[in-house]
């Protein structure tokens, strides 16, 4: 959900790509749909692992806050975690508020960087 959201509210300033520790084989369901209803089309994005390459490549690395800390030496990288809850089996008013917090939170770094 960042990644489509900072492609969309960034389109010209950002180049955003989303990467994790353990990536699903597809984006969620739920996921797609409450972006739909923002009319952002995530079903074509594919879940990628994340890398050294990644994290070379990147000049912001944020964490959403959703396990990282377990699965990732995140000390080792300059990375802001946003401490959200995953919604991933809740319900989709949990992935509504979810993704309304992440759009926020992407239109604040936007706003930053222009």
């Amino acid at each position: 959900m960042a990644e489509g959201f900072a492609n969309h509210h960034g389109r010209g300033k950002v180049i955003a790509a989303s990467a994790g520790t353990r990536p699903a084989n597809s984006v969620n369901l739920q996921a797609i749909e409450v972006m739909k209803e923002r009319d952002i089309d995530i079903s074509y994005h594919k879940p990628d692992l994340l890398t050294l390459a990644h994290l070379e490549d990147a000049d912001i690395i944020i964490s959403m806050g959703c396990g990282v800390q377990e699965s990732c030496p995140v000390s080792l990288v300059d990375c802001e975690d946003w401490g959200l809850e995953d919604p991933y089996g809740h319900s989709d008013d949990k992935y509504r508020e979810i993704r309304d917090k992440i759009e926020e939170r992407v239109k604040e770094l936007v706003r930053s960087i222009s």
